[in-house]
């Protein structure tokens, strides 16, 4: 074993999220959704452990990791966060608050902070159009953001 599954922790959480989901109807989703909470991101070499304790194909599970949006490959940051591009936003200046976060935040939009703190993403819709724009920090959606605003909304997740 080499990277991320040479860490027993790492090994033993798969194998008790496996284990308790791997009889339920959809274990497959259930075992990504609860194995990236757990690490933070599905490796391929994550992707193949998973594949073989639930015994389907590798193709398979990296089917579904490479089609839903909210999985990723690669590790996040600490926070992740989520500037709304549907309409509403879009035409409230999101695209111009994207731009203004990355500068910001010295990344590129997709990217983490070199400190591993904050990583920057699209989205489609948050479903607060009312409050346009909106930035969505881990679970908690923010409307009517300017880079001013959320500068120190930010300071609470450090």
């Amino acid at each position: 074993m080499e990277g991320i599954l040479a860490q027993q922790d790492v090994k033993a959480a798969l194998d008790e999220i496996i284990g308790a989901a791997q009889q339920k109807r959809g274990a497959l989703m259930v075992v990504l959704n609860e194995a990236q909470r757990k690490i933070g991101y599905l490796p391929k070499e994550v992707q193949a452990y998973i594949a073989q304790r639930l015994r389907v194909a590798p193709s398979v599970v990296y089917g579904v990791v490479s089609f839903y949006s909210f999985f990723t490959m690669i590790p996040r940051g600490k926070h992740l966060i989520k500037v709304c591009m549907g309409t509403a936003c879009y035409v409230k200046g999101a695209g111009k608050l994207l731009d203004e976060l990355a500068e910001t935040l010295h990344i590129a939009v997709g990217e983490t902070t070199e400190d591993g703190k904050y990583t920057l993403e699209a989205c489609r819709c948050l479903g607060v159009c009312s409050q346009a724009p909106a930035v969505m920090i881990d679970d908690d959606v923010i409307g009517k953001v300017s880079v001013k605003s959320f500068l120190q909304t930010l300071k609470h997740y450090e």
